[in-house]
């Protein structure tokens, strides 16, 4: 009886199964880099966002000049901030800024450390704010920065995300579906990346303690 010996080498057929079998991307996404998934996203200019059961749309907008600062998904147990800045090419523009947000926040008497998480090294933040009755109360964040081509997602986790790290795969989850506009025209790095307004959106405040 004759065996024949198996190669180790992979062949056409073989390496087609894996490249089937292989883990879809995960986001965020760069907008050139979305999957066809048929999902129609809400177009912000810089940021496109697939809608969520459970997650309300807002934008935190400066008064005195109009613009939108940030675009905040709002759940019954917190929220998360996203805003997108430009970054240099091949850069790491969230190893930069990650300890100059440390050191505003205690300049402001709060706290940061530094935790690994799913998206890298992340931000777990405590910072004590005033309530409109005068007393004071922590405010819990955990800030995620994530580089991409040309830009910077930095996502901020409120409420129970911040606080019940082990139970905020669902908050995770949302920031994957996430996709960044970068634009081809050239940007300061460091400078937040435009968000349109669009005419049905939602003034608010962020969301406190």
């Amino acid at each position: 009886m004759k065996f024949r010996r198996k190669s180790t080498e992979p062949d056409v057929a073989d390496e087609a199964l894996l490249e089937e079998q292989a883990d879809p991307v995960e986001g965020p996404y760069d907008v050139d880099d979305l999957p066809e998934d048929g999902v129609e996203r809400l177009d912000l200019g810089s940021l496109l966002i697939e809608p969520e059961a459970g997650r309300e749309l807002r934008l935190q907008v400066d008064e005195s000049t109009g613009e939108v600062q940030s675009v905040i998904l709002a759940g019954a147990d917190g929220a998360v901030e996203l805003r997108a800045f430009a970054a240099p090419r091949n850069g790491d523009l969230w190893s930069t800024v990650r300890p100059q947000i440390a050191a505003d926040m205690a300049q402001h008497g709060g706290v940061a450390s530094e935790r690994e998480g799913r998206f890298g090294t992340e931000l777990v933040c405590r910072l004590s704010v005033r309530r409109e009755d005068g007393s004071t109360a922590q405010q819990p964040s955990r800030i995620i920065g994530i580089n991409g081509p040309r830009w910077m997602l930095r996502a901020t986790l409120l409420g129970r995300p911040a606080m019940d790290v082990e139970d905020s795969a669902a908050w995770e989850d949302t920031i994957t579906k996430v996709a960044v506009r970068r634009g081809s025209g050239a940007m300061p790095v460091g400078d937040v990346l435009p968000v349109v307004l669009p005419d049905n959106a939602r003034r608010v405040d962020p969301p406190t303690a």
